[in-house]
């Protein structure tokens, strides 16, 4: 999953960035409103962690020209002013959630968790296909609820494919949800991965379809037919 972080102290984005990216985040990090509305405008995002109190542009309006553009992206808000009157504005300009500075960063990872839970149509930290499940909170995969050992990118790629389970999924959607600015990673590299992410799945009946020149998908089992 990629976040974009919009926070203007650099010692508090660099604690976040640090805890989100531990456990298995790619974290965009900017520190202006513009640059928020920019990124915005041009990348796709899972989430956005958005303080108001941005130099630039005002938080407030980074949401408010984000909505504009029809974007559904969940957003968190921060702010330092544990205000009713700025909570209640954010959340009418279209904020999913808000937390009051100082926070304890595991409240955040939990209320990141939900938002993510929320967009996806899940109310389980679990996303499953057949025998196969990813926990959201622990970062692990598991065949019939025996680990599964994956590379990070490994379990980047298996979750972007369990959240869009039986639809198409393009090579550059698995780039964008596993990158960060400043990471590379070729088309030909996304191949490698779905190659061991398969050879780790083997057996398992759950299977990786390729869609020649445009992308995969994960197919749940087929069911047997029932006798009558």
């Amino acid at each position: 999953m990629r976040i974009l972080l919009a926070e203007d102290d650099q010692v508090m984005a660099d604690g976040l960035s640090r805890s989100l990216r531990g456990t298995g985040y790619a974290v965009d990090h900017v520190a202006s409103g513009r640059e928020a509305d920019t990124a915005l405008a041009t990348q796709p995002y899972d989430l956005l962690i958005l303080d108001l109190g941005l130099p630039g542009m005002a938080g407030l309006e980074v949401l408010k020209r984000l909505r504009a553009r029809n974007d559904a992206v969940p957003v968190l808000i921060l702010t330092a002013a544990d205000s009713v009157e700025q909570r209640v504005r954010g959340l009418d300009l279209g904020a999913d959630d808000f937390m009051a500075k100082p926070f304890a960063l595991s409240e955040l990872e939990a209320r990141v968790r939900a938002l993510v839970r929320r967009s996806i149509g899940s109310g389980s930290n679990r996303l499953r296909c057949g025998p196969v499940s990813f926990d959201q909170v622990s970062r692990t995969a598991y065949i019939d609820e025996h680990p599964l050992e994956l590379s990070a990118r490994e379990v980047g790629l298996l979750e972007v494919l369990l959240q869009r389970m039986g639809r198409l999924v393009s090579k550059e959607q698995i780039v964008d949800h596993l990158c960060e600015w400043g990471d590379e990673i070729s088309l030909n590299a996304i191949e490698v991965y779905v190659h061991r992410l398969r050879r780790k799945l083997e057996g398992c009946e759950v299977r990786i379809a390729t869609v020649r020149g445009l992308g995969y998908c994960l197919e749940r089992p087929v069911e047997p037919a029932a006798q009558g």
